[in-house]
């Protein structure tokens, strides 16, 4: 049952503020500038993706509103939305829900794959809808400066589903590198175990077979090139697939880039390279190592940032004491390094012992409690798709153009979404979509 939280409470729980990317206050900041939200009272949800993480999004957003649409090409995952929110209309085709909704919805939450995030998000803020999408926002770069665009458009509230953004520790590990307590950061570690054991990755493709009947297949590729149905695909695996997903890097990159990007404003790379174990380009690389180079940007020194993937790992001497697990950061400032180890962003250390110091944040009431908060007229979330999102997700994105090189430095104009002196990445940054699906 939708817990009954008004329009005031939610604004009244704000007192726990947000925390962006502009400096106020050391190591505090707020989101940039969005045109006011509309006040309302009640939020109407429709939810676009019912299984998997769509569920626990959806179970999370009745805490603030009502259930009103449900939508998924999988009757199985419909049915047992439907039977825990039997009140809501549900869809196969979210552009339909969208349409059949007017008026009716005011919020949706987007759980789907990552082909389907832009189309999704916009199509919704064009119709004034406030949007919750999961990470990472987008498979392209281009559909996350779009997206950004609309949402600063359209002045709706908008959030990304890295949780973590919410973390108090991940705040104030971030606002003390800021503020230069630790000294100027000189370089930056991150890695995952994604794809090995999860899903795989440098593979061929499977043998086509039949769909299942409870899915609609033409409507789960959208707007990608036709392919047959194969096994592997629906509901997991489609995240190794360049048609697709945008790989490990993409899949965990808006998790473990979080603190780092908070902290040292890790936007428009100058430089990314990467080395993978090879590929087809069709299916991601079993591993890859990318490396960023990023400029000075409002006072911060330049910082080198390096992602592994696939169960590679940094130099452990970068963090004696400690044994890295399949998900990690390391940040190795002029006086200290700190060390997360895993991709929750709720734990971090000093390497060789200390005690954290203490600095004073804005605390979150809770990742979709922030939604709701500006759905309802209070402040953005920290992860609004203009301020923060659309950004991140840009800069975990371009690595994979390093990824798909395989070698090759690539020099980036972020003004133009550009690989300079070449025309060779300009689909894997804008997409065609088929008829039908567009932004």
């Amino acid at each position: 049952m939708a817990k009954e939280i008004s329009r005031r409470d939610i604004i009244r729980g704000s007192a726990a503020a947000v925390v962006g990317l502009t400096m106020g206050k050391v190591g505090a900041a707020v989101p940039q500038p969005q045109p006011e939200t509309p006040k309302i009272d009640k939020l109407k949800f429709g939810i676009i993706g019912c299984g998997g993480k769509g569920w626990s999004g959806m179970q999370a957003a009745a805490e603030f509103g009502e259930i009103t649409a449900l939508c998924d090409v999988d009757a199985q995952n419909r049915t047992k939305a439907m039977l825990e929110h039997p009140r809501a209309t549900s869809f196969d085709d979210y552009r339909v829900m969208l349409e059949s909704m007017r008026g009716k919805i005011n919020a949706v939450v987007i759980s789907i794959p990552d082909h389907h995030h832009a189309i999704a998000s916009a199509t919704a803020m064009k119709m004034g809808l406030h949007t919750y999408c999961e990470k990472p926002l987008t498979r392209t770069i281009w559909e996350a400066r779009q997206i950004a665009r609309i949402a600063r458009e359209k002045g709706v509230a908008t959030q990304m589903g890295n949780q973590s953004t919410a973390s108090t520790p991940m705040r104030k590990t971030a606002a003390l590198i800021r503020s230069g307590a630790f000294g100027h950061a000189k370089e930056v570690h991150l890695w995952t175990d994604r794809a090995k054991g999860w899903w795989k990755q440098g593979v061929e493709r499977p043998a086509p077979s039949k769909a299942p009947k409870v899915l609609d297949w033409d409507i789960w590729l959208g707007p990608r090139p036709d392919r047959p149905y194969a096994d592997g695909y629906h509901p997991f695996s489609w995240r190794g697939w360049w048609d697709f997903g945008t790989g490990s890097l993409g899949d965990m990159g808006c998790h473990i880039f979080n603190m780092a990007f908070m902290a040292l404003d890790l936007r428009d790379p100058l430089t990314v390279q990467a080395e993978t174990s090879g590929h087809n380009k069709d299916s991601y690389p079993e591993w890859s190592h990318v490396h960023y180079e990023f400029g000075e940007r409002n006072g911060r020194p330049p910082v080198t940032v390096h992602w592994h993937d696939g169960g590679k790992r940094p130099d452990a001497s970068l963090a004696p004491g400690f044994e890295f697990g399949g998900n990690g950061s390391i940040v190795v400032c002029e006086k200290a390094t700190i060390y997360s180890p895993d991709e929750s962003n709720t734990q971090f250390f000093i390497v060789g012992g200390g005690k954290m110091p203490d600095i004073e944040v804005d605390e979150s009431p809770g990742h979709m409690a922030e939604f709701a908060r500006a759905a309802m007229g209070g402040k953005p979330a920290v992860s609004n798709f203009p301020g923060y999102a659309g950004p991140l997700a840009e800069t975990v994105l371009l690595g994979n153009l390093a990824i798909w090189a395989n070698g090759p430095k690539l020099e980036w104009d972020a003004k133009h979404m550009k690989v300079k002196g070449t025309d060779e990445f300009d689909s894997l940054i804008h997409p065609a979509f088929k008829p039908g699906w567009s932004l």
